[in-house]
Order: C-alpha cells, then sequence, then structure tokens
C-alpha cells in the first residue's frame, strides 16, 4: 500500500493498493491503526467488495472504475451529520457533472445509497454508495463505473458507466481519454467536503458562487422519482411489505417521504427500496 498524491479537501492521506478485499476493510484496519480523519483507500479492484444487502458484490474490472473509502472521525456519535449516505450520494452527483459536464443534468439519486444516470431506456446505477459506523468514526465506501463497458446479463438492463452511457447518447468520445479515476475522486472529495462543512452564515456555495441552498433542497433537485407514483418495498429487500404512493421528497433525518393514494399524510420511511423491476 502506497501514498499517492491526489488532492483531498478532508486533508487526510489517501493510499492505493492494486487489489483488496474491499476498500471498507482496508480503511477499517487503518482505522484501527490511528489514521486519521479523512484518510481515504482507493483500489484497481476488489476481490468483495460488498452493496447494501449481503447477497449484491460491487466488483468490476481492475482498473476500470474507481473503488474507495473514507473514514472520518467525529467527536460523538450524535456529531455525525444526518443523512451521511444521500448526501454522499448528492456529492458523487455533482462530482460527476464537474468531471463530465454532458452529463450533468442527467444524474440523479435514487434513494437510499445509488446514483443514477437518465438514459433513453431509463434509469441505469452508475454509482453505489455504503456508509457503515463504529461509534464516532465512519466509513463511506463509494463505486463509480467509469470505463466499464460490459456488464453480466442481469445487470445489463440496471447499470451503466459513465462511457457506455455517452455512447448511449451519442457522445462517446467527449472528455473521458484516459485514466480519469484519481481525477474523479479529488472531485468527489472537495464536493463531499463542501457538503458536509456548512457555509458561514449568509455565506455562497464556494463553487456556484450563489446563496447556499439547504442539502435537502439539492439533493431533492436530485432525487430520482420525485413527484411520481412509485412501489416501495418496506425494510428489508425480502420483507413483502409493499407501498405505493407518490414519492414526495426527502425528511431532515435522510428518510424517504411517501404519499399514498387518499391518503393527507405522508408516510416516512427510513429503510426499504424502491422497486423498480419488479412491477
Amino acid at each position: 500500500m502506497r501514498t499517492i498524491p491526489v488532492a483531498n479537501s478532508f486533508e487526510g492521506p489517501v493510499y492505493f493498493e492494486m487489489t483488496v478485499s474491499s476498500t471498507m476493510d482496508v480503511s477499517r484496519s487503518l482505522a484501527d491503526g490511528g489514521a486519521p480523519h479523512g484518510t481515504v483507500i482507493t483500489a484497481d479492484f476488489q476481490e468483495a467488495g460488498r452493496g447494501r444487502t449481503g447477497g449484491r458484490p460491487w466488483l468490476g474490472d481492475a482498473g476500470d472504475n474507481l473503488f474507495f473509502t473514507i473514514l472520518l472521525r467525529y467527536g460523538s456519535f450524535a456529531a455525525i451529520p444526518a443523512a451521511l449516505t444521500l448526501r454522499t450520494g448528492l456529492a458523487v452527483s455533482l462530482a460527476i457533472g464537474d468531471l463530465v459536464p454532458p452529463l450533468a443534468g442527467l444524474v440523479r439519486i435514487k434513494w437510499p445509497n445509488d446514483v443514477l444516470i437518465l438514459l433513453p431506456q431509463g434509469g441505469r446505477k452508475i454509482a453505489g454508495i455504503l456508509s457503515e459506523s463504529n461509534g464516532s468514526t465512519v466509513f463511506i465506501g463509494v463505486g463509480v463505473n467509469i470505463r466499464q463497458r460490459e456488464f453480466p446479463p442481469g445487470l445489463r438492463h440496471k447499470a451503466a458507466s459513465l462511457i457506455l452511457s455517452l455512447r448511449e447518447l451519442g457522445l462517446e468520445g467527449t472528455g473521458l481519454d484516459g485514466d480519469l479515476r484519481f481525477t474523479l475522486l479529488e472531485l468527489i472529495l472537495d464536493r463531499l467536503y463542501m457538503e458536509l462543512t456548512p457555509p458561514a452564515a449568509g455565506g455562497t456555495d464556494s463553487v456556484s458562487r450563489v446563496p447556499a441552498a439547504t442539502w435537502r433542497e439539492r439533493l431533492e433537485e436530485r432525487l430520482y422519482m420525485r413527484g411520481e407514483r412509485v412501489r416501495f418495498i418496506a425494510g428489508e429487500a425480502d420483507s413483502g411489505r409493499i407501498v405505493e404512493g407518490t414519492l414526495q421528497g426527502i425528511g431532515p433525518g435522510g428518510e424517504l417521504l411517501i404519499l399514498p393514494p387518499d391518503s393527507g399524510a405522508e408516510r416516512s420511511f427510513v429503510t426499504g427500496e424502491l422497486d423498480l423491476y419488479g412491477r
């Protein structure tokens, strides 16, 4: 494992390893060894990268995609920012737009932990996020599909990469020359730092130079299927608890707000998943 010269707005070291079990596992080991706030581990390949549920590994061809975990240390559990996974998704979505401007208006955040790209045949997953905590230390794992050109048959209608998205939009060859993983990593770290560091009262967003909206407002602008009728699986993926209604937005703690038909009261959910393929 070696350090690499990647700009990190959190001012922690950025480590690189060619192959790891998962960057999340390595990050936990680094934390046990006293690694500071903002330490990042990235790798060419994960042998056992994992998603929100144990049966969904996050894999990819070596060198094609960006995999990393950042560890963040807070003084107490109560000091951990609300909706950390969603706010990381917001940072990832903004960073993708920074890297590939033609895609900026097509990136969406799917509650609770995915980033999608809107393509002619529908939304396709382009990034996944997993957050875990150990007391006041948080580990945020991110995987972004950048140059992957093939996916297993079961994922081809669900997943995409930046380069495949540009191809489907007739923009192949636009802005993705060379290995841009570490460029995107720098952009994500910068965006995430801004999302988790509130501006001073009356301040402005340091990128857009306009009065800063709240993280909920920025997120809801990019929330996948907001205002649309959805089918939602509450709780665990196999719970069978189906809720249908209009996706209203995000609550102050990151909960999903759904308005069932013929009801005047929103329902909020802290666990569950939108059922996009079972309808």
